[in-house]
C-alpha cells in the first residue's frame, strides 16, 4: 500500500473532461486491462491466487445461491437467467489474472495528464477468465441509469463522438488487437451473465436491508436497480439465443 497523488473521476462519461483527454483516458484504461490480462499467472508465483478454471460456471452458480438466499420478490428475468445460463456458457478461456471490479471510478488517474497512476479496490481479484473481466467493464456502455444516483455510472444516453469516448465495439476491437483474446463471438453470453452478476449482487445488498444488517445508508436505495439489471441481462441472453 502506497500513496499515489492523483484524481478519481466518478462519472464515465467525464463531465470534466475535453474529448481529447477522455480519447486518452479510455485509451490508457484499455491498455492496462489487456496488460493485467497478458500476464501468465505462474510466472509471477500467482498459481494458487485462486481456482481458475471453470470460472464462470462458478460465479453462475455462486451469485444464483446467492440471490435465492437474498430474495424479496420474484424478477422473472432472474428466474429466466438462473435457469438458462448454466446450460449455455461460453467455451473456456485461458485463465489470468482478474480484477472483478475494473472501471474508471477504481482508477488512480494522474494529476494533469490522461496517465493511470493506480488501479484501486482489488478484494474481488482472483484467477479467472479475462473476457468475463472485460464484460464486466464494457457494462457501463448500456448500464440502466439509476434515478437514486445509486450503483454505478452508465455511458447510455451521451453522445459518444461528441465526447471523443470509443464505441464499445471499437473499445473491444483495441483489446483484441492488445491481447489476441477476442469475446466477440461470446459478448452477448458475458454481459448476460455479469448484468445477472451485478443483480444478484445487488439483491444481496437489499436482503441484508431486510435482514437489518446493512451497514450502507445507501443501501435500500439499490432495489430499484436489482429488475432492470435483470431486464438487460435476459436481453443479452435473447441476443446470444435465448427463448
Amino acid at each position: 500500500m502506497d500513496h499515489v497523488e492523483g484524481r478519481v473521476v466518478w462519472e464515465p462519461h467525464m463531465p470534466d473532461a475535453e474529448p481529447a483527454e477522455r480519447a486518452a483516458v479510455y485509451d490508457a484504461m484499455n491498455a492496462t486491462l489487456a496488460r493485467l490480462h497478458s500476464f501468465d499467472p505462474a510466472a509471477l508465483g500467482l498459481s494458487d491466487f485462486g481456482r481458475g478454471d471453470n470460472y464462470v460456471a462458478r460465479q453462475v452458480e455462486r451469485w444464483s445461491k446467492q440471490y435465492r438466499a437474498s430474495e424479496t420478490q420474484h424478477i422473472e428475468e432472474m428466474e429466466q437467467l438462473i435457469a438458462w445460463l448454466p446450460a449455455h456458457l461460453p467455451p473456456p478461456a485461458p485463465v489470468r489474472l482478474v480484477h472483478g471490479d475494473y472501471r474508471l471510478d477504481n482508477i488512480i488517474l494522474a494529476p494533469e495528464q490522461p496517465e493511470i497512476r493506480a488501479v484501486l479496490d482489488w478484494e474481488l481479484s482472483t484467477l479467472g477468465d479475462p473476457l468475463a473481466d472485460l464484460a464486466y467493464h464494457l457494462m457501463q456502455w448500456t448500464m440502466p441509469p439509476s434515478e437514486t444516483g445509486a450503483g454505478v455510472g452508465t455511458l447510455l444516453g451521451h453522445d459518444l463522438t461528441r465526447l471523443g469516448i470509443p464505441a464499445r465495439a471499437a473499445y473491444v476491437d483495441a483489446y483484441v488487437a492488445r491481447t489476441g483474446l477476442d469475446p466477440r463471438p461470446h459478448l452477448p453470453v458475458y454481459l448476460a451473465y455479469n448484468f445477472f452478476r451485478l443483480a444478484a449482487i445487488f439483491q444481496g445488498i437489499v436482503g441484508r436491508v431486510r435482514d437489518g444488517t446493512a451497514t450502507s445508508e445507501n443501501a435500500a436505495a439499490m432495489a430499484p436497480l436489482v429488475r432492470p439489471l435483470a431486464i438487460e441481462a435476459w436481453e443479452f441472453a435473447c441476443e446470444a439465443g435465448a427463448r
